[in-house]
């Protein structure tokens, strides 16, 4: 079985898996219509994450986390529970960045509906810049997921380029440098903003390599 990451799963998985593939999801777009009321954000105060939005001219990049056949029901169960607010699981094609065989695999996205309160939609850039900025939950900061989530794209597939995400990026930055921002986040992703103190930056966060395919993710203590 194979999982689809494209959010916070680039960084933190925290279940079992023996390869990781680079490639594309055709046919949809990675957005920030998301509601966490949980991991970002709080129930009275929500932050945002990423879905998948079909759209027909779009792809979306991730890892494809190949799970070993004796975890595939416990991994089916932590990501039934971690991804509760709203995601459900689908099957969608994956086209490996090497250029192989594409095939089908699992993801969770969110669908706007009667049934998923969390889904916005589509939502202008300003309200989703002020939301992030404003917003923590369980696993740390709005800001942090967003910010690593941009790096981690950069970083892991400098040949593909999201517009949504690095917009919004530079949007958060510019939010960061107008508001003095010290979120530590900053620091540990080295962005140069004039605002932080140098020499009393935090120590960066080590990035081991996953196996099989030389891409580089944050530890498990860096929860999505």
């Amino acid at each position: 079985m194979y999982v689809f990451g494209y959010g916070s799963l680039l960084w933190y998985t925290d279940f079992p898996f023996v390869e990781a593939i680079p490639g594309v999801v055709p046919g949809y777009a990675r957005r920030f219509w998301q509601l966490s009321p949980d991991h970002r954000g709080t129930s009275d105060k929500p932050g945002r994450t990423v879905t998948l939005v079909a759209e027909q001219d779009s792809e979306t990049w991730g890892l494809a986390y190949k799970v070993p056949d004796e975890a595939v029901e416990s991994t089916f169960a932590y990501l039934n529970f971690r991804e509760r607010a709203g995601y459900r699981c689908e099957q969608v094609q994956f086209h490996p960045d090497d250029g192989s065989e594409p095939f089908s695999l699992y993801v969770y996205i969110s669908i706007e509906g009667t049934d998923n309160p969390y889904h916005t939609g589509p939502t202008e850039m300003e309200e989703i810049v002020s939301t992030i900025m404003t917003s923590r939950g369980k696993s740390g900061t709005n800001l942090e997921y967003a910010l690593r989530l941009a790096d981690c794209q950069r970083r892991m597939a400098p040949h593909f380029k999201d517009d949504h995400l690095f917009d919004l990026e530079k949007r958060l930055l510019e939010a960061c440098s107008k508001l003095q921002v010290q979120d530590k986040i900053l620091k540990q992703l080295g962005y140069d903003l004039p605002h932080l103190k140098t020499g009393d930056r935090d120590e960066l966060i080590p990035l081991p390599v996953l196996p099989f395919h030389g891409i580089q993710v944050a530890p498990e203590s860096a929860r999505g």
